[in-house]
């Protein structure tokens, strides 16, 4: 008889790719002025982020990975590669302004030229790289939702390397920059009190700031300062970068609470901050839509209207609109497939893409959205109807005739007196107009810093200038201020492709310690449309494989096919009845060539590495 302890079962061996070095032309951010490569980083777990921050998904996998980043600190550097998909992201002030907006507390690459980008073969915002602490590639997962599998990799790598002797243990490359004293930092949407005061969304400061009508003069603050989700008094509340703000009838301050997922309450004649809307969890394919509002989950609401005795909700983070009913205590979706894209029509079907602002007139309701440039509106019959604006990749600055002028990812919109629309061309620095009667559009105001609402005060339309961290007050001018037109498509190349047949796989490998969860079905979704739509001669629609054979047509010499995919996976132990469900899904916008000699295959990664 043996009494030796059986030997362990060796952990799965784990396919490993060289990792490219880290390159960009904008330089490194975070660091204190040191230049990173990857040898500098050799016997610690690196996870690169590839993102941009227009991407409402990237901020989403920002605030995914705080919890990890600070769990393993010691372990595990956190590099964002940033990889522009809008001019104004290639800006090195920008990404400097973006890194402080949203409290990136780890080195950032800035790439404007997505030199890392294609190193690596990626095709979406956001995608996670994991670098195990020898310099290899071990795991890729596109989208949102990884950070539990991240983390289980994560474990593993440690143990792994501690045992090798591989693992180097201490403070990452990470170095704080210098905090500016200003009254607001980033501020991010206004509104006009009854008592002529403003206030303001103080967004990177988690806090709401009551300025005097002179709109400098503090008045009071709302909030303590610290990010999380608390009620109480203006000393003890909490916010997590607060968003829209918009009346109630009763006189309360609805606050679009956009990182906490919430819809809050601003009582101005007490101070008092409660919940109205959300969980605080963001909302996951398959949770409810409708439902008492506390209860039900919401997901990056970014801007809120009253309109047609409901606030409506920009929710960015699935590209809908939602709307509240505060008499019923309700939610539910108001508009919008959770698609991202541009498609008009009735609002069950209507597709946007992170709706960002919103105003309300009689008879509609105006919205910027903001990844198609476009300025959309809805109707009293809900029909979704677009006034600017042709799709994800189009952009740009140009006057004129609504159907060919072009917007750069606008993210406020205010209604004016003559029943045209001021919209925030945030991108663009600009304060532009679309007169409905006319259909033109025009500019009203140029060098502004990155302007993401308005609000009209008397004869005058008072500016937030988030990236200048202050308001600006400027006359509607009698005739609009004219600039040279530019036009601008998304920087990536497009893939080539062989006409006729394309085989479309999406490679997703269910994490460690996970399987599919085909408990109540098939786990997995893939839906395929192109644009335009006659680029795809077969294989567009839904299914439940992650494999579709594509047909092209030859007589399409170029297109975007938009591809979206999910997973359901959930926790592989037996001994629990009632294990955690994990969702994993992403949508890919892909410009595709068609050319002779083309790729016959397009792997999309989802989770895994590419076989």
């Amino acid at each position: 008889m043996n009494d030796a302890a059986p030997a362990p079962t060796p952990a799965p061996r784990r396919a490993r790719v060289r990792a490219p070095e880290l390159i960009g032309k904008g330089g490194w951010l975070n660091t204190g002025g040191t230049e990173l490569t990857l040898a500098d980083l050799r016997g610690k777990i690196v996870i690169l982020d590839f993102w941009t921050f227009c991407c409402i998904n990237c901020l989403h996998v920002l605030d995914e990975l705080r919890e990890l980043e600070e769990k393993h600190r010691d372990t595990v550097v956190i590099v964002g590669v940033h990889s522009p998909k809008f001019v104004h992201e290639a800006e090195h002030q920008a990404v400097v302004d973006a890194v402080e907006r949203y409290g990136v507390e780890h080195p950032v690459l800035d790439d404007p030229e997505l030199a890392t980008w294609k190193q690596y073969a990626v095709r979406a915002w956001p995608t996670l790289v994991v670098i195990d602490p020898e310099g290899y590639v071990v795991a890729q997962h596109a989208g949102e939702g990884h950070a539990r599998a991240i983390e289980t990799l994560v474990a593993e790598l440690e143990a792994e390397h501690e045992a090798k002797g591989t693992l180097r243990r201490g403070d990452g490359p990470y170095v704080p920059p210098e905090p500016v004293a200003t009254h607001l930092r980033f501020p991010g949407k206004a509104l006009l009190l009854e008592s002529g005061n403003l206030l303001v969304s103080d967004t990177t400061r988690h806090r709401l700031v009551e300025l005097a009508a002179d709109g400098e003069t503090v008045v009071r603050r709302y909030g303590d300062g610290e990010r999380g989700l608390a009620d109480g008094g203006a000393g003890a509340a909490r916010f997590s970068e607060p968003q829209g703000l918009c009346l109630l009838p009763d006189g309360r301050v609805v606050v679009a609470d956009t990182v906490n997922h919430a819809l809050r309450a601003l009582d101005p004649a007490t101070g008092e901050v409660s919940t109205l809307a959300g969980t605080g969890a963001q909302w996951m394919q398959g949770s409810p839509t409708s439902g008492a509002a506390r209860e039900v989950a919401l997901s990056s609401p970014w801007d809120v209207a009253w309109w047609q005795g409901r606030v409506w909700i920009a929710m960015a983070g699935v590209h809908q609109l939602w709307a509240y009913d505060p008499e019923a205590g309700t939610v539910e979706v108001a508009a919008g497939t959770t698609n991202e894209g541009l498609v008009d029509g009735p609002a069950a079907e209507a597709w946007f893409a992170q709706p960002s602002g919103l105003a309300a007139t009689g008879d509609r309701l105006w919205v910027a959205d903001s990844e198609t440039s476009a300025l959309r509106w809805v109707d009293v019959d809900g029909v979704v109807h677009t006034a600017v604006g042709t799709g994800l990749f189009d952009f740009g600055h140009r006057d004129g005739d609504a159907g060919q002028a072009l917007l750069q990812h606008p993210l406020g919109v205010t209604a004016l007196p003559d029943g045209s629309v001021a919209v925030c061309d945030t991108y663009n620095h600009a304060l532009r107009r679309f007169d409905p009667a006319s259909g033109e559009v025009s500019t009203l105001a140029t060098d502004l810093r990155e302007p993401s609402d308005a609000v009209l005060v008397g004869g005058d339309v008072v500016v937030v200038e988030s990236a200048r961290h202050r308001l600006t007050r400027l006359r509607l001018p009698e005739e609009a201020v004219r600039v040279d037109a530019v036009a601008h498509r998304t920087r990536r190349e497009a893939t080539e492709v062989a006409p006729g047949a394309l085989r479309l796989d999406v490679v997703f490998r269910a994490p460690s310690g996970q399987k599919l969860d085909e408990r109540y079905g098939p786990s997995t979704r893939l839906l395929v449309s192109a644009t335009p739509p006659e680029l795809l001669a077969g294989g567009a629609g839904t299914g439940t494989d992650l494999f579709r054979e594509l047909e092209l047509d030859p007589s399409v010499p170029e297109g975007v096919l938009h591809v979206s995919a999910m997973a359901a996976s959930c926790d592989d132990d037996p001994a629990n009845e009632y294990p955690a469900c994990h969702v994993h899904q992403q949508d890919w916008g892909v410009p595709v060539k068609v050319v002779e000699g083309g790729a016959s295959r397009l792997p999309l990664i989802l989770a895994g590495l590419d076989a």
